[in-house]
């Protein structure tokens, strides 16, 4: 980026609004257990917290590496509100893809601040809306039309997204054979699973472990031209 000023700005704000955050989501229930004089023994909260911590962490870790090279900027609202697989990283590489910008440019970092802004703005006006007609709609939710097509929501964000993802990304340089970088993990993660282990408790680590996996595959494989990166052909008018 070449506006130091802007990013520092960038950086101070999503600090403070982080800190906030996580401000208001462990004073909440502080404050709620103060008033009502319930608050849980220590032992009780590792006890319930210990398992989701250790799912969670690692996960939380293996995000901010992997989505902040898309998100720039935007990565800090993101998250904050949160939503980010589902929502906001479709929303970022659909918003580069059509405003045919490169990922990790000055250009690219405004789009997908935009994006992600609006993305997150929408959200909050339509919970706020929903909390209101939540009693009114309630007969409509509540019909099995709605209860059958509300179970193909994310199916339909993932499919949009992988769509994407095999059509490739506008801009500049194009990836021949980048999803072959994934077959070392898939390999690994699918005998690990045959020998037993269970990733669905561990998930978290298994992610933040095929990371450095995937990315030296990929290295290993654009060293030996396997994965090519080629300059996209420009279509004339």
């Amino acid at each position: 980026m070449k506006n130091e000023k802007y990013i520092n700005s960038i950086h101070r704000w999503g600090r403070w609004g982080s800190f906030g955050a996580i401000a208001f989501m462990v004073g909440i229930p502080i404050v709620a257990c103060l008033i009502f004089d319930c608050f849980p023994s220590m032992k009780l909260v590792l006890q319930s917290g210990s398992g989701l911590l250790a799912m969670f962490i690692p996960i939380a870790i293996s995000e901010v590496i992997s989505y902040a090279p898309v998100l720039g900027s935007s990565a800090y609202i993101t998250f904050i509100t949160g939503n980010v697989m589902n929502l906001k990283l479709p929303v970022a590489i659909n918003a580069i893809e059509l405003a045919e910008v490169e990922q990790s440019t000055d250009a690219g970092d405004a789009i997908t601040t935009v994006a992600i802004s609006a993305s997150s703005i929408l959200t909050m006006a339509i919970i706020a809306l929903g909390v209101i007609l939540l009693v009114p709609l309630q007969p409509v939710l509540t019909l099995p039309a709605v209860k059958t097509a509300t179970t193909y929501m994310l199916p339909a964000l993932f499919g949009g997204l992988i769509l994407g993802i095999f059509s490739g990304a506008a801009g500049k340089y194009v990836i021949k054979g980048k999803l072959l970088a994934v077959i070392p993990a898939v390999i690994i993660v699918a005998i690990m699973l045959a020998l037993g282990v269970p990733l669905s408790t561990y998930q978290g680590f298994a992610i933040v472990g095929m990371i450095p996996v995937t990315i030296l595959a990929a290295w290993i494989m654009y060293k030996k031209g396997i994965i090519k990166v080629e300059e996209r052909a420009i279509k004339k008018s």
